[in-house]
């Protein structure tokens, strides 16, 4: 059985880890850089995302998380998560927070205004739907949410929503001396996939619909697919390597 790992240092790792039960998955908390070891995936649940790279800084994790992310193993960031995981962080707190990295995209921290501003809303997700079934739709819950500005080119938008009328202007600065700009479009995107990367700006444990678990854990199925595909060409190449040279390959046959 799949292990999968939930950060545990603030936010809704309890919520991750039952939506896993649910679904009779195992979900193990890490705190420390040797709870990474063994796991076959990683969910890094929202929360207070300052605090968090506050707590991960005392205890090590970044470096390890890093090298989690780098390995290859899929990588959920929900929320704060999702700020953890992008490579880059607008919107944060004077002095800013360490990031773990990985998923090239720009990221808003509170895009969508104070708490007072969180909301639910129903996000058009085809992808979701054809990989679980169900409905092209699911719940999206905002809290205090950030979203993500722009991505690389090898980033899968997977939803968007519009943005609120009621938000308040978003000024977007590179920090490099660059000219400030308004956020102008009229949606912003909220789930995208990067290779073992999935990042959601909403909160699917809090929900009943379990189909964001499940597409996270196809992730590592596929992971492991890749994985096994590669190990057995790597033998197959070795072994035609010992074979004498000009002598036909005996290929077993079954009667």
């Amino acid at each position: 059985m799949a292990v999968v790992g939930v950060l545990a240092l603030q936010g809704s790792y309890n919520e991750h880890l039952a939506a896993l039960r649910r679904i009779g998955v195992r979900g193990v908390e890490v705190r420390k850089p040797e709870q990474l070891l063994g796991l076959d995936s990683l969910i890094i649940p929202g929360g207070e995302s300052t605090t968090m790279a506050k707590l991960a800084n005392y205890h090590n994790l970044f470096p390890a998380l890093r090298e989690f992310v780098s390995g290859g193993k899929p990588v959920w960031g929900t929320c704060a998560g999702l700020i953890f995981l992008a490579n880059k962080a607008v919107g944060q707190k004077t002095g800013g927070q360490e990031l773990v990295g990985g998923l090239d995209c720009t990221v808003h921290r509170n895009f969508f205004g104070s708490q007072l501003q969180s909301f639910e809303t129903e996000l058009s997700v085809p992808k979701l739907a054809e990989k679980e079934g169900g409905n092209d739709t699911c719940r999206g819950v905002f809290i205090r949410a950030p979203a993500i500005l722009d991505v690389g080119s090898d980033v899968e938008i997977l939803a968007d929503c519009p943005v609120p009328a009621n938000r308040p202007s978003i000024t977007i600065s590179s920090g490099e001396g660059d000219e400030e700009e308004v956020y102008s479009k009229d949606r912003v995107i909220v789930a995208v996939r990067q290779g073992n990367i999935l990042a959601t700006a909403f909160h699917p444990e809090l929900t009943s619909d379990s189909r964001w678990h499940r597409f996270f854990l196809d992730m590592d199925k596929e992971s492991h697919a890749k994985a096994f595909s590669a190990l057995s060409l790597s033998s197959s190449s070795r072994y035609a390597e010992d074979l004498p040279k000009n002598k036909p390959l005996d290929l077993p046959i079954f009667e």
